[in-house]
């Protein structure tokens, strides 16, 4: 009897340890799932930035002279990625000139944008941000906080 209490003791530590141990790892696995969510908003992000600078770069050597023809809208791709790149630019300024001088998150901007419905759409708004801070549109007042700076 003796043995089979020492047993069913036995079991019950292993069955905790596990589920100790299940418990760490589904909080790993949520972690690494929002990192690689971030890591992968950042490299659309990046490859977006990537394919416009290209574009900028082939553009003026690719222009058509004047007695060539060119395709009617052969470069809306290039303008339309402008346009988008600059409008959600210009929608977070108008965000900042709306709210005044007040810290906000990235994530507060994003849900007043309509753009909270994923980590990339909340990442684009981040990303934008912190090119508005490079480019002292906008500023930094901490860690995820951003204001215009305006007195």
């Amino acid at each position: 009897m003796v043995s089979a209490s020492r047993t069913a003791h036995s079991i019950e530590v292993t069955a905790e340890g596990l589920q100790e141990e299940l418990a760490r790892l589904q909080f790993q696995k949520q972690a690494l799932e929002r990192e690689l969510a971030a890591v992968v908003a950042h490299l659309g992000s990046v490859q977006r930035a990537l394919g416009a600078l290209e574009s900028a770069l082939v553009a003026p050597a690719a222009a058509p002279r004047t007695d060539e023809h060119t395709a009617p809208g052969s470069a809306q791709a290039d303008t339309d990625a402008d346009k988008q790149y600059g409008k959600l630019t210009e929608q977070i300024l108008a965000y900042f000139a709306e709210v005044g001088d007040v810290e906000v998150r990235a994530r507060d901007v994003a849900a007043a944008l309509g753009r909270d419905a994923d980590s990339g759409s909340i990442n684009a708004v981040r990303s934008t941000l912190d090119r508005l801070v490079a480019s002292s549109r906008v500023q930094r007042a901490g860690r995820g906080l951003y204001r215009t700076g305006r007195t």
